[in-house]
């Protein structure tokens, strides 16, 4: 693709609907949004940040020069609160019976940000890996009691230079993230977790810490989880007449768990003190009433990620705004162009709703607030248009997706497609449900049309920068969803169909073996309570075979208590197709248990 900087303020590409005699979509209007958006100064409007803000009064200040009437009453803003990051607090203690010593924060241990907080004193055991692959017949837990334990484990995962290893070799799997052994520890009953990096494999890694706020995990792993430098450990391993390098290795040589109590006299103190960030942030948004009491939504997030944190796919420029051009400032400029376009004429028969949502990093919070919140009865809304990352077009491919999620939409983008020629339309009609706030719609029965460009190497990258934006690819885009919103606003009303969809990835990257066996529940990320609530079931799932309905909320999959998304996806991989799992729930307050036959993904 040629990239393209600011573009010549004469071009103007006007929409080809009927009564489109004012107005127009400005190429250089849009780029001026997406580099104010995307500019240093607002530091990569991460969530719960003062530079998100100064974003939504932007948005506001547009839509309010375009003459467009607030969203929500009175005001452009529709605040809610989410937990934004975490914090070392200041009461972060370590010490060891055998040593007597009180290790220092920071240069001896340190917490991972979603550790859970508190005090604790505990005998110690030590789980090998901390790894429990059935797929791979390891299991560093077996005949192990951990019960009320603390659980010290080594980093990474075993025969991880052997290319002919079951664990794949050089390719890490879900297996040797931060997150997964925490999870696996609980679930055998683990009452902390200890982390040392294996220095046996890695000499390198000698003292090195972690730094906090980098590791990617659930808001709060349900058990407290400490890094320790691997020297600390060393008299731990002594008193019980064992060696650390024969373990490695040995494990390393047949794969065989070598987990064992370290000696009773050995007692661990430590209290852990994480802070999580609550904050205030806003969706923003603007109406132009319509004839009718329905309407249509044109929306985006116009969140990024901040300083990158561990959120970054460049963890050495993890501290660098991550400005976010075309995730999602793309998008918002987008959504702002439309809003333009439409309040200066043509108008439209059904209302229509502009939408800006924060939190979308976060997991499609500010999307889900909304549809639980929403300014206007859901049950008016025709159609979702969701824009997220439209701003790298590549010789004019375009994917479309929730194409099978309204009645009329397959017909409508073939009409739309011939008509714009200079556009590559890879429609689908899957798509409804996925890692974008058009999820959030589908879930309330609403037909949904996803628009992206697709992926590139800037994608969550402090180089995801304005001048890489196709202004004119954007904006000829713009010209269609101009045309589909007017077509959706006048015509005949879609009705919704569900559609199967492919599993979401939730809860990490994948292993070699997959995502495990298919359930079908897609999670409701609004919930801030304990448990997995389900937004809705996909059509017929094991999930929904076995008499689950949204609104459920499981607390226990085959007997293992599910405090998240990530403990229950954690739980899910460990099973194989066919397996009837027991699945606790509570329904309008009352628990419940039904049993779920696991069936292949499709």
């Amino acid at each position: 693709m040629k990239h393209r900087g600011a573009i010549a303020a004469t071009i103007l590409i006007s929409l080809s609907v009927s009564g489109a005699s004012k107005g127009g979509l400005d190429p250089s209007r849009y780029i001026e949004d997406v580099k104010y958006l995307a500019s240093e100064q607002l530091r990569g409007r991460g969530n719960g940040m003062p530079e998100l803000e100064l974003a939504a009064k932007y948005i506001a200040d547009q839509y309010k020069a375009a003459g467009l009437a607030p969203a929500f009453g009175k005001s452009y803003f529709q605040p809610f609160m989410l937990t934004t990051n975490a914090k070392v607090g200041d009461r972060n203690k370590f010490s060891d019976s055998l040593s007597k010593q009180k290790w220092q924060m920071e240069k001896d241990f340190v917490p991972f940000n979603f550790s859970s907080s508190g005090k604790l004193t505990a005998p110690v055991v030590f789980a090998g890996y901390g790894i429990t692959a059935k797929e791979y017949n390891y299991d560093d837990y077996e005949g192990l009691d951990v019960k009320g334990k603390i659980v010290l484990v080594l980093r990474y995962e075993p025969q991880e230079f052997d290319e002919k290893s079951v664990f794949a070799g050089k390719v890490m799997t879900r297996h040797s993230q931060f997150d997964a052994k925490a999870i696996n520890a609980k679930m055998h009953g683990a009452a902390g977790v200890l982390l040392i990096n294996n220095v046996i494999a890695h000499p390198n890694d000698t003292g090195k810490l972690e730094r906090f706020g980098r590791a990617a995990g659930p808001s709060e792993a349900g058990v407290p989880f400490v890094q320790l430098r691997p020297e600390i450990v060393d008299a731990w391993f002594a008193a019980s007449g064992k060696s650390l390098k024969e373990i490695s290795e040995g494990i390393d040589k047949d794969l065989k768990p070598r987990s064992f109590a370290f000696d009773s006299k050995l007692k661990v103190s430590m209290e852990v003190d994480v802070v999580r960030e609550v904050k205030k942030v806003h969706n923003v948004g603007a109406y132009l009433k319509g004839e009718t009491d329905e309407f249509v939504i044109i929306g985006g997030h116009y969140d990024h990620l901040g300083l990158g944190e561990q959120f970054s796919l460049a963890p050495s420029m993890a501290g660098k705004a991550h400005v976010g051009a075309d995730d999602n400032a793309s998008g918002t400029a987008g959504v702002l162009e439309m809003a333009r376009y439409f309040a200066a004429g043509p108008k439209p028969q059904r209302g229509l709703l502009f939408l800006n949502f924060a939190g979308e990093e976060l997991g499609l919070l500010g999307s889900a607030y909304l549809t639980e919140n929403s300014p206007l009865p859901l049950d008016k809304a025709v159609a979702m248009i969701n824009m997220d990352m439209i701003g790298r077009m590549r010789e004019g491919s375009v994917i479309v997706g929730g194409v099978g999620t309204g009645s009329t939409f397959k017909p409508m983008m073939d009409t739309l497609a011939a008509k714009h020629p200079a556009l590559k339309l890879e429609t689908s009609e899957q798509g409804g449900v996925g890692s974008s706030d058009h999820t959030s719609f589908t879930a309330k029965r609403i037909p949904v049309l996803f628009f992206f460009t697709g992926l590139h190497m800037d994608y969550h990258r402090p180089t995801d920068t304005w001048d890489k934006i196709n202004a004119e690819g954007a904006v000829e885009l713009l010209s269609l969803v101009g045309e589909a919103a007017m077509q959706l606003s006048t015509g005949n009303r879609p009705q919704f169909q569900k559609v199967a969809e492919p599993p979401p990835m939730a809860g990490g990257s994948s292993s070699a073996s997959g995502y495990g066996p298919s359930f079908g529940s897609i999670p409701d990320m609004a919930f801030s309570g304990k448990g997995v609530k389900f937004s809705d079931l996909r059509e017929g799932s094991p999930a929904q075979k076995a008499g689950l309905k949204p609104g459920d909320i499981m607390v226990a999959f085959d007997g293992k208590k599910i405090d998240n998304l990530y403990d229950f996806t954690y739980a899910l991989r460990g099973k194989q197709v066919g397996d009837e799992i027991p699945v606790t729930v509570l329904r309008a307050g009352e628990q419940m248990t039904v049993r779920v036959k696991l069936e292949a993904r499709r």
